[in-house]
């Protein structure tokens, strides 16, 4: 049993570290999982200025990825949507409607010039074997962009998580300039969605945003939202809208969306309602406005580093002028190998050095003949000639020594002499070259990149203040009128989300939003009850068949219904007699009088009828025809 127990620690915390190592969270150093990183590596090796079908790519990436093509495509489209690093041609998914990309084999992709010149560079990419040892993968990309806060992260690990907001492009080439150059900086996300953010609470990424999508007030009764937000998408939006609606939160008569390349869904109000009053509802009720957290963990040297953006930050900027410094020194090396080089052939070509070789037949005498002849001109070179530079001098062809040309010689020394004193004087200016990288960087590719989501601060929404008012709605039933705007000495209290209850003389109902001013009456038909639809009132009602003559009574509650849609509370042909919401009603049935019959009329109580559904038929209340019901005071 304990080896058991020993072997399940140990397997689950190999499983633990390996999906935090090498699956769920980003590397600091370039901002990428592993997928995308050997996803982005696989594109720099096959880039020929050409677009690649997805499909290859996935299917070229599976070389360094451990896992089925699915989802090296998913994180494809993923990074793709991102937008910093890839060209897209084909559908790729909607970020607004949530809608999926198309299948890999109808999409193509490439890396896009900012990919190429900051995130790769062979000299400066350790490399280590993939999972099968067939072949190379980096080990991290050296990445002169700080991806991880300018894409943003989400993973979920074993035990940790980890959700790193997108940051605007200028915005953090501007803070690591201001780093360098020992000022003060601040950064704030910028989502590709838009919409309004108040990030008084980021605190650098360890604290939450509350976010907003951007509402236009077209007219009294149209709204339009032109921007939603992050982590939402035009359906669930309109979704959490309709269900506000429903539980009457707010009221709409109609939503439409008309959301391709920019997002645009229309709010269309009743009757009562405008526009200006119904923003607050949207940012309390529905997705118009969320509250985003965020948290930051990063790999960093093989251990997870919970840290905040602005350590991040720092970091890239250092991590920068490592790699700049690099750069420079390979840069520095390869111009003295240069000017060696040339120094060399000119001294071997000009001393007329190679006669000395013509008569020596071993070839192992000829290397020590070149090393002796030499000597003399050591203090010329930049360092002492190897067996390698000895032998490519012997590997010079014939044509290259009788047409050397000393003054082009002499003239490209000098070239690589100007360049390397370039090099050796932005070596000692390192921090200097870096600021200068960065501004460039913003010179060519700033105007792409412009903030997209507007900072401001948002008020808190009372929705208790906001949530219900008292309204006075007056029945007129002379001329057949309802509404707030209606006088009359029928007035029924309600607040402004309650429903009505409209009931018609020919046994059809109706439920409304409550009108300003709505004329009911139709063809005679005329109202007989207007109350609130708040599914527990019983109404009591006794109706007759002109044909028969028998009478019914009835006690239901309209418990479901759909807004503005025709009910009916008793059978089609039915006359009705009363109706009433009072809990005690009794009723005087007048009988039609037939030979041998003394009992002219009989009395009624309508609490002894069982309540039931609005569709039940009605209780018979006597066999006997009847001629007239009335109410007995």
């Amino acid at each position: 049993m304990e080896d058991i127990k020993q072997l399940m620690q140990h397997h689950y915390i190999k499983y633990a570290s390996y999906v935090i190592l090498d699956r769920a969270i980003p590397n600091v150093v370039d901002g990428l999982k592993p997928v995308q990183r050997r996803i982005l590596y696989m594109l720099w090796l096959m880039h020929d200025g050409k677009l690649h079908k997805v499909a290859n790519v996935a299917g070229q990436t599976m070389v360094l990825h451990p896992h089925g093509d699915a989802p090296i495509t998913e994180a494809l489209v993923n990074v793709a949507n991102k937008g910093y690093l890839l060209d897209k041609q084909g559908n790729f998914g909607n970020l607004y409607t949530g809608d999926p990309a198309a299948a890999s084999r109808y999409i193509e992709t490439r890396l896009n010039p900012l990919a190429k010149e900051t995130l790769f560079n062979k000299d400066l990419t350790a490399l280590q074997p993939s999972y099968d040892g067939r072949h190379q993968e980096p080990i991290t990309l050296p990445a002169k962009l700080p991806i991880v806060l300018l894409q943003g992260a989400d993973g979920i690990a074993v035990g940790m998580s980890t959700h790193i907001f997108p940051h605007n492009f200028n915005e953090l080439l501007e803070a690591e300039i201001a780093f360098l150059e020992g000022k003060s900086f601040t950064l704030l996300p910028d989502f590709p969605t838009g919409g309004i953010m108040d990030a008084s609470q980021y605190d650098k990424g360890r604290g939450r945003i509350k976010l907003r999508a951007k509402i236009e007030v077209r007219d009294p009764k149209t709204l339009v939202i032109t921007e939603i937000c992050y982590g939402t998408t035009t359906e669930s939006l309109i979704r959490s809208i309709d269900e506000a609606a429903k539980k009457g939160k707010i009221k709409i008569d109609a939503i439409n969306d008309y959301t391709a390349e920019k997002v645009e869904i229309e709010i269309k109000l009743p009757r009562g309602q405008y526009a200006q009053d119904l923003l607050d509802a949207l940012y309390a009720y529905t997705e118009c406005e969320v509250t985003l957290s965020s948290q930051i963990v990063v790999i960093k040297e093989n251990y997870p580093w919970e840290t905040d953006v602005e350590e991040i930050l720092k970091f890239h900027a250092q991590k920068l002028q490592e790699y700049l410094k690099q750069e420079l020194e390979i840069e520095n090396e390869r111009l003295k190998e240069k000017i060696f080089e040339k120094t060399l052939e000119q001294l071997f070509i000009e001393n007329r050095l190679y006669k000395r070789l013509e008569n020596i037949e071993a070839y192992e005498h000829i290397h020590d003949t070149i090393a002796k002849s030499l000597v003399p001109f050591h203090d010329q070179l930049l360092r002492i000639p190897t067996q390698e530079d000895r032998e490519r001098l012997l590997n010079m062809p014939i044509r290259r020594i009788s047409r050397f040309d000393l003054a082009k010689n002499q003239e490209e020394i000098a070239a690589h002499q100007k360049e390397l004193a370039r090099v050796e004087k932005e070596l000692k200016n390192i921090k200097k070259v870096t600021i200068r990288y960065l501004q460039n960087l913003l010179k060519k590719y700033g105007e792409e990149y412009p903030r997209r989501t507007e900072i401001q601060e948002i008020q808190q929404v009372d929705t208790r203040a906001m949530e219900t008012r008292q309204v006075s709605v007056g029945f007129d039933p002379a001329t057949g009128f309802i509404g707030t705007k209606v006088a009359s000495k029928h007035l029924l209290e309600c607040t402004n989300f309650d429903k009505l209850l409209v009931m018609f003389k020919d046994g059809s109902y109706t439920v409304m939003n409550i009108p300003e001013k709505q004329y009911m009456h139709h063809e005679g038909n005329k109202v007989v009850y207007v109350g609130i639809a708040d599914k527990k009132t019983v109404v009591s009602i006794a109706y007759h068949d002109p044909k028969t003559h028998y009478a019914y009574a009835k006690r239901f509650i309209v418990e479901k219904f759909i807004l503005e849609k025709s009910y009916r509370y008793f059978e089609e042909g039915m006359t009705l007699d009363f109706i009433s919401t009072e809990p005690h009603n009794k009723l005087e049935l007048q009988l039609i009088p037939k030979t041998r019959q003394t009992v002219a009329k009989i009395q009624f109580a309508l609490e002894s009828v069982p309540v039931k559904g609005v569709t039940a038929k009605g209780t018979r209340m006597t066999p006997r025809e009847v001629k007239k019901i009335v109410q007995v005071k």
